[in-house]
């Protein structure tokens, strides 16, 4: 009897070789990756034009360092490309920090990737490596085990000078998140406003290397997700003996910005009164606005979305959720997580949901394939209710097909330009605000 393969249709996330473009996210950071043809240029039309339209950046695309193994390879291994590759590289790019990264076919070889690495850290070169075959695991997981490599590899044993205030943050994953760039800036401008100094690491708002090579000395680790970067932080925890504070949900809006301000001064022991102030002087800026926007809710009320679903990680997911129902008063449908969860982390999540407020709880379904998440979609018991969808550039066709709503906020973004939006924090809240009820109104004939 023949055998049956599953097929996952539509999978929201990528290879654990994804982890190129956490590199391409840091300043002067260049990937090399040893692997197949091919591979570099579907992650960059995967994570970056199918991303809100991101482009290359400075070695991305095409334009990054590929040995493109063959059969070649295969038969006789792969470390003399290797070895040309690196030397290509340092030939015709300016780097102050060159990663290794290695594919499927490498891996299973055999290469002494870390062996060829070594040779080129001891010439004094600043280099690492990472294996990243496919087959290890997601981009999300990908995206660990580089950072984890260039702690290790890179800043290496250093002796901790322990600086106040200063604090590392483990958040969004760039690209996979399309708007990576602008909701670390919004991370960041809160945690200053309160008094932090921060090391971004990722992005504009990042020094860099020379940002990173300070990581031992933080005061402590911020880990802003649910759980995406929980294993960074307790390594950073072994390596440096440096605490971390997790926090699970992205603040959206002033109700959940205003309690993780309070929690991260509280485990930072920052003073209350200038904390306090900044919170009341944000709080006061966003519900001016919301006050200005009744008109609008008391006009078009009888025509909104009824209930929200979610497709996308559990990220997004828990904090547009809690943002939706506590602040605007949407009542929750069925949430679709979509980054493969690690089974550890999933308990956690659920009860979340089950205490998004007072009076309501949300059901999650962990699920990556999307032509399942959209059967699902069909069997919900809408009755006459709108649904609002928030998901990728796959889902507007089954939002179409409910007479729904639908808002493109998780990968693919096929569907707007992405620069520098965020939905973190005050302003976060409000931009989301605006892209819901106008991607509403914008089906008004």
């Amino acid at each position: 009897m023949a055998k049956t393969t599953d097929i996952v249709e539509q999978p929201r996330h990528y290879c654990a070789l994804g982890a190129e473009q956490s590199v391409l996210a840091i300043k002067k950071a260049i990937p090399i990756i040893h692997s197949g043809p091919g591979c570099g240029i579907k992650l960059y039309d995967g994570l970056s034009v199918a991303s809100g339209y991101q482009g290359i950046g400075y070695s991305g695309g095409s334009s990054v360092p590929c040995t493109n193994t063959t059969e070649r390879e295969v038969v006789f291994g792969g470390e003399k490309r290797l070895r040309q590759v690196i030397d290509g590289a340092l030939k015709v790019l300016k780097a102050d920090l060159l990663v290794v990264l290695t594919g499927c076919t490498a891996d299973i070889i055999g290469d002494d990737v870390e062996e060829i690495v070594s040779e080129y850290r001891d010439r004094g070169i600043p280099i690492v490596c990472a294996e990243t075959g496919g087959f290890r695991g997601s981009n999300f997981k990908g995206h660990e085990m580089v950072v984890e490599a260039i702690i290790d590899q890179f800043i290496g044993e250093k002796r901790v000078k322990v600086k106040r205030g200063l604090v590392n943050v483990w958040s969004v994953l760039p690209y996979q998140d399309s708007f990576w760039t602008g909701n670390l800036l919004g991370i960041k401008k809160l945690l200053q406003g309160i008094g932090l100094k921060v090391n971004i690491l990722f992005g504009t708002e990042s020094k860099g290397v020379n940002e990173w090579k300070t990581i031992p000395d933080a005061q402590f680790n911020l880990v802003l997700s649910p759980w995406v970067g929980l294993n960074i932080a307790k390594h950073l925890e072994k390596k440096y003996g440096t605490p971390y504070l997790h926090y699970p949900i992205l603040p959206i809006g002033a109700k959940e910005t205003g309690k993780f301000l309070r929690t991260v001064a509280e485990f930072a022991q920052l003073d209350r009164k200038r904390v306090e102030e900044f919170i009341e002087k944000e709080e006061k800026r966003f519900y001016y606005y919301i006050e200005r926007s009744l008109d609008f809710f008391i006009e078009f009320r009888y025509d909104m979305a009824d209930r929200f679903f979610n497709i996308t990680d559990s990220f997004y997911a828990l904090g547009i959720s809690k943002f939706l129902v506590n602040e605007l008063g949407i009542v929750p449908g069925q949430q679709y997580i979509t980054d493969d969860t690690p089974e550890k982390y999933r308990h956690g999540i659920k009860q979340e949901f089950v205490h998004l407020s007072d009076t309501f709880s949300s059901k999650v379904i962990f699920e990556i394939d999307g032509g399942k998440i959209h059967e699902s979609l069909r069997k919900y018991p809408l009755e006459n209710y709108r649904p609002l969808i928030l998901g990728s550039s796959w889902d507007r066709d089954i939002a179409s097909e409910l007479n729904g709503f639908w808002i493109n906020i998780s990968i693919p973004v096929l569907h707007r330009l992405v620069l520098n939006r965020s939905y973190v924090g005050y302003s976060g809240g409000l931009t989301l605000m605006e892209d819901i009820y106008s991607s509403i109104l914008n089906t008004y004939k």
